[in-house]
């Protein structure tokens, strides 16, 4: 008697790019129409989104989990509240952004937590590049988990020092204790 795994044929045949054709561009973002190869051998089409403002970076962007430490408080994470206009309303969501020409992912966590937030802390760990959103888009972030020390000068009332970006951001502070997902209606990602 053989010992061989059952094989599915229609799993075989190796899937791969056959074409990418621009339908559209803006300033941040593309579209295109991505013709593939998929894993029965049947040519198919998808739309996809990607990035105009990738130049070799290992990643997009920075999504930033901020951990504010205080003496005498429970640990709390630091979201931003900004309008989000593809969803019509406003999201409770990491502070993130972009990573800049010639700056590393620790580098751009800092900047963008203290653009977003006021805060100023030190990087624990960060991620390898994960995808954002791949049944859509190319987007890449790097997870980047940020301490701050609350009862450092800087940081007992900070301001959020917005870039030329145009959002308008304000920040709250969600005790680690909580539960995410109750009744509440907190979550990382939170519309109102």
């Amino acid at each position: 008697m053989d010992n061989q795994e059952p094989t599915d044929s229609s799993q075989n045949t190796k899937q791969f790019i056959i074409s990418e054709e621009l339908t559209a561009e803006g300033k941040w973002v593309k579209l295109e129409k991505t013709t593939y190869m998929d894993p029965t051998g049947k040519t198919r089409t998808w739309e996809t989104v990607k990035r105009t403002t990738r130049k070799g970076q290992s990643a997009d962007g920075v999504t930033i989990i901020p951990v504010l430490q205080r003496t005498l408080h429970y640990e709390c994470i630091v979201l931003v509240k900004q309008f989000r206009p593809p969803l019509g309303g406003y999201c409770l969501e990491f502070p993130a952004g972009l990573i800049d020409d010639n700056e590393s992912p620790e580098a751009a966590a800092l900047r963008e937590l203290e653009e977003e937030t006021g805060y100023k802390g030190d990087v624990a760990e960060w991620s390898p590049a994960v995808g954002m959103d791949p049944g859509l888009s190319n987007c890449t972030t790097h997870i980047v988990t940020v301490t701050i020390n609350g009862d450092e000068a800087e940081n007992v009332r900070p301001k959020p020092k917005p870039g030329d970006g145009g959002m308008s951001l304000s920040f709250q502070c969600l005790s680690t204790s909580m539960v995410w997902w109750s009744g509440e209606g907190y979550g990382p990602f939170v519309f109102f």
